[in-house]
């Protein structure tokens, strides 16, 4: 019971982009995906949704089954995914943006649904104002709304905390680990080493399309493992016995 990535080698046109990579999300794992610029984050995450071909002799399951077998409803009630750019291109009311989120998984979400996944996210407040009204952190919010609205049994969620203050981030990332210890699987594409670093499971470290480095995050989170990666201008200190880099 796990959604599986197998010798993954997805990319764009004639240009693979990821060298062969097997990854597995497990429920109730909260798992955080590192990595420079243009390192393949993005690319790995659309894979295991299905959203991209995972390349000749590649396979994403979902549950043992094939996830290019299931309907794009059947993947919608099971995996719940936020891109990194999202433009709605619509002016609807949060609420009824959030509604057609869930509608992706569910044809009737309850309104009990759906305000709940705003108040997730701190958002319920804003239920009646139009979408392009919103601040670029408010908009992003809301977009997770709608996601979690899917009730999905995994999320995988690329740069989620873009345009968002520092007490949103925090609290986002105290939802996802609520959400973890519900059952949920969770993988986050993140810049920031210390918000990992301080709630993640496990740590995935992509370089140039490869696995650099993955394990908990103490493990992850060495000199040795990332001067090579990210350069040597960085030290590492320690807070409740979790890595935190800073710079040097």
């Amino acid at each position: 019971m796990a959604l599986i990535g197998r010798a993954l080698r997805a990319g764009y046109g004639s240009h693979a982009v990821l060298g062969g990579i097997d990854l597995t999300l497990d429920p109730g794992r909260f798992l955080c995906l590192l990595g420079p610029n243009g390192a393949g984050k993005s690319t790995l995450a659309h894979a295991l949704c299905g959203l991209l071909s995972p390349g000749n002799g590649a396979t994403v399951l979902l549950d043992e089954a094939n996830l290019t077998h299931l309907s794009p409803r059947a993947r919608a009630q099971h995996i719940g995914f936020l891109p990194q750019e999202i433009e709605p291109g619509f002016s609807f009311r949060v609420d009824e943006t959030v509604e057609l989120g869930a509608r992706v998984a569910h044809p009737q979400p309850s309104r009990e649904d759906i305000y709940a996944a705003l108040a997730a996210v701190d958002a319920e407040h804003l239920a009646e104002r139009k979408l392009d009204a919103l601040s670029g952190g408010e908009r992003r919010r809301v977009l997770l709304a709608s996601v979690l609205a899917q009730k999905p049994r995994y999320l995988v969620l690329d740069e989620p905390t873009a345009m968002l203050d520092f007490e949103h981030q925090v609290g986002l990332f105290e939802v996802l680990r609520t959400r973890c210890e519900a059952g949920l699987g969770v993988l986050v594409v993140t810049h920031d080493l210390n918000l990992a670093a301080q709630w993640a499971d496990s740590l995935v470290l992509l370089d140039r399309g490869r696995i650099a480095a993955q394990g908990r995050p103490h493990e992850v989170l060495t000199t040795e493992i990332l001067t090579p990666v990210f350069g040597p201008h960085f030290q590492l200190l320690s807070s409740g016995g979790r890595p935190v880099v800073v710079p040097r």
